[in-house]
């Protein structure tokens, strides 16, 4: 273990699924539902899922479907997303982080629907956020960054100076090009990001004069985007 490793910021803004919560028993369920429904891998559908909303991916992965089809398709699934809920978990830490913030320092920004976003979180034994930006929040999901710049906005902050925690390629991949600086939480390596950790149980933070002192205490491989990557 090395030193723990500070920075400070102003705002954090989070992803859900895979960053705060564990919910992957109940995206596999309901995806593999959805796969064996229209025929299709099981396995190809669960890899087009990462960061995208569920209109994104549902429309990808059935290009023939009209607009009525896709809502259709994305109205079954949140049903059966939401019936399934109570099988989520929290990421280890997370709890602990977030009570540890005032109100409108932080934000939830997810690809889910504000239903799913407030049922998961309230199954982990998770706070709701004061401010968040949800799929039918935004026009483009990720990896593009407006969900990411609309939060930063809601919490009247300037999106440079927000940490923003995420787990997937999209994701992070709209945390670098919203100008704010991008924490990987359990990411693959190949995921480039400033700071990296296994779970929330290595950050710690407290409030000092109006903004949040995080410490990481695991060691931190720096890696600057990669090449393509815009901010």
């Amino acid at each position: 273990m090395t030193a723990p490793r500070a920075v400070t910021a102003r705002a954090l803004l989070f992803d859900m699924d895979g960053t705060l919560v564990d919910s992957a028993a109940s995206i596999d369920r309901v995806w593999g539902e959805f796969a064996a429904r229209h025929r299709l891998d099981p396995a190809g559908v669960l890899a087009a899922l990462p960061g995208r909303t569920a209109h994104d991916i549902v429309a990808g992965l059935l290009p023939a479907a009209g607009f009525a089809t896709v809502t259709d398709e994305v109205a079954w699934i949140r049903a059966r997303e939401e019936a399934t809920a109570d099988t989520v978990t929290e990421i280890p830490g997370a709890r602990r982080l977030l009570t540890a913030l005032p109100a409108r320092t932080w934000a939830v920004v997810t690809s889910a629907s504000r239903t799913m976003m407030e049922r998961r979180l309230t199954a982990a034994g998770l706070p709701l956020p004061a401010v968040a930006v949800c799929a039918d929040d935004v026009r483009a999901g990720k990896p593009d960054p407006e969900g990411f710049r609309a939060a930063a906005r809601l919490l009247d902050v300037d999106i440079a100076d927000c940490l923003l925690f995420e787990d997937s390629a999209p994701g992070l991949l709209a945390a670098h090009r919203s100008g704010g600086t991008p924490v990987a939480v359990a990411a693959p390596a190949a995921e480039p990001a400033p700071y990296r950790v296994d779970d929330l149980t290595a950050v710690t933070a407290q409030v000092q004069g109006g903004r949040i002192r995080l410490e990481f205490r695991q060691p931190l491989a720096h890696a600057e985007p990669a090449e393509g990557i815009r901010r």
